[in-house]
């Protein structure tokens, strides 16, 4: 029974794990992500991060103790001078599994394992994200350009109060209408009587 034993021997001898997860993390500091096995990352995660956060303070001793675990003096110094300035503000999780899928071979589950801090498309995806985010919300909010637009466009114009008029004024404007349409159809009349009764007509002339 394997009661609290947490560590996945991978199918090797302690030497042969120590010499391929020192290999395997030296391949991680250099390239900043490598293809492996999804054991293999896990395994790798908790031997590399601890180095990680010891390059946090340059000195003699840290770099002794991290060689000893590398064995490999051009990762130390690439350690200690392009990775730890960009994780110095991480208070850890400097890195990221990605599952590709499963080799053909023997089915093994595959995965990518990199340093957050370099995976620039990543970055790139999570800004454009923000952005679309803020863009969005100004449009559902009714657009702040579209109203600058209105406001530089439209000039304003103060409105005329309406005019109040009086009862008399309304009662003056009916009476002469109203005369006026009197005096339409009386004229109208007399022409229409004439035209229709040829007799009058011929009175008229006489």
């Amino acid at each position: 029974m394997r009661h609290a034993r947490k560590i996945n021997h991978l199918g090797r001898t302690a030497p042969h794990r120590k010499a391929m997860l020192s290999n395997m993390a030296s391949s991680l500091i250099k390239h900043k992500r490598i293809t492996t096995t999804v054991a293999k990352a896990k395994a790798l995660r908790t031997y590399v991060e601890p180095l990680i956060t010891r390059s946090k303070e340059d000195t003699t001793h840290s770099r002794r103790m991290v060689f000893s675990y590398l064995q490999d003096k051009y990762a130390v110094t690439e350690l200690f001078r392009e990775i730890s300035p960009k994780i110095m503000d991480r208070p850890g999780g400097y890195t990221r599994i990605l599952r590709t899928g499963f080799r053909k071979g023997d089915a093994a589950e595959m995965c990518i394992i990199e340093l957050v801090d370099y995976n620039l498309n990543m970055l790139e995806t999570t800004t454009k994200e923000v952005k679309k985010t803020t863009t969005t919300r100004r449009s559902r909010r009714g657009g702040s350009k579209k109203a600058e637009e209105t406001t530089t466009t439209k000039p304003t114009v103060a409105k005329e109060a309406p005019k109040k008029v009086e009862k008399d004024e309304i009662v003056e404007d009916a009476v002469v209408v109203e005369d006026a349409v009197v005096e339409e159809e009386v004229k109208d009349s007399p022409k229409e009587e004439l035209s229709d009764n040829p007799e009058n007509e011929e009175e008229a002339k006489d």
